[in-house]
């Protein structure tokens, strides 16, 4: 019989696998799931238990993309000792390839519980949708054609992230996607987007000796930089976009409030290329996105 672990060594694992989920992502995930649930407020089909499940299910599918992009990099050749990102749990041999690809079977399981809630509160486009977006997370960099190899990265963030994320969201409370649901996920969408840029404009030149097909690894970083401010500037303009259609009240002008924040990662990007700065920068990209989903959302629920 096996001697049972040391607290130490317990928490020693919990850290490694909170490691391997990558939190800095994880607003990714909750921001466009909290400005669905605004979106939904703002209809007058508000509903807890939906809202809660979209949630839990949003941040298991990001937790199993990212451990199942942990192991696929990996296998890849993509994350080796040289890398300028965080550290990755395969590579580094903190978990077992094996054991992460379990961790993300778990995760992608947990969604699907969610995904049953759902779809006994929904109906079944909630079935399509969900199934769609594991998919997708497997396949971002797993399979036989890995969506980040080929150029495919920020479609697929922009339309899970952004449109799907929030639209869903608000469906699966109201049974309808209010316009303000559009807006709002172009707005996410763009910062999602965003926090990937940073990434990849981080990686490109180990991307690019991987084969990735990204913009930065084909044309090198100031293409990179070049994107990111499209992206805060998209996702800007979708938020005056959504007051100008009627979509956001007034009010959700006070988001506008985020641009330095924006303007600080963008000058972050183009003025550093080493790991921890970016690594800052990703991580301000994400917690950019909540506040500034929140100020939407705060707006539409007030408004």
């Amino acid at each position: 019989m096996s001697e049972p672990l040391a607290a130490s060594d317990r928490w020693g694992r919990l850290r490694v696998w909170i490691l391997a989920a990558r939190p800095r992502t994880l607003p990714a995930a909750a921001a466009p799931v909290l400005l669905g649930s605004a979106c939904a407020w703002s209809a007058g089909g508000f509903r807890p238990g939906p809202a809660l499940s979209a949630l839990v299910g949003a941040l298991a599918i990001q937790v199993g993309t990212n451990l199942v992009n942990d192991v696929a990099d990996f296998a890849r050749g993509a994350d080796r000792e040289d890398r300028v990102g965080p550290l990755r749990v395969t590579q580094t041999g903190l978990l077992s390839p094996r054991q992460v690809k379990g961790g993300a079977v778990a995760a992608f399981a947990l969604a699907t519980l969610a995904g049953l809630y759902l779809w006994w509160a929904a109906g079944w486009p909630v079935v399509a949708i969900g199934l769609a977006a594991i998919a997708a997370g497997v396949a971002y960099t797993a399979g036989p054609f890995p969506l980040a190899y080929h150029g495919l990265g920020e479609p697929f963030v922009f339309v899970f992230f952004g449109l799907v994320a929030v639209a869903a969201t608000a469906w699966v409370q109201a049974l309808a996607v209010p316009p303000a649901a559009w807006w709002g996920g172009g707005v996410c969408g763009f910062f999602a987007t965003a926090i990937l840029v940073v990434n990849n404009t981080r990686d490109w030149a180990s991307d690019r000796r991987a084969g990735r097909r990204t913009l930065p690894a084909l044309w090198g970083r100031r293409a990179g930089v070049a994107e990111l401010g499209a992206c805060l500037t998209l996702a800007y303009a979708a938020t005056v976009g959504g007051v100008a259609a009627g979509a956001f009240p007034p009010l959700a002008l006070l988001a506008l409030a985020t641009a330095p924040w924006a303007a600080r990662v963008f000058l972050t990007a183009k003025n550093f290329d080493d790991g921890p700065r970016l690594n800052r920068a990703l991580a301000a990209t994400g917690r950019l996105l909540l506040v500034h989903s929140l100020l939407l959302g705060g707006a539409l629920m007030l408004g």
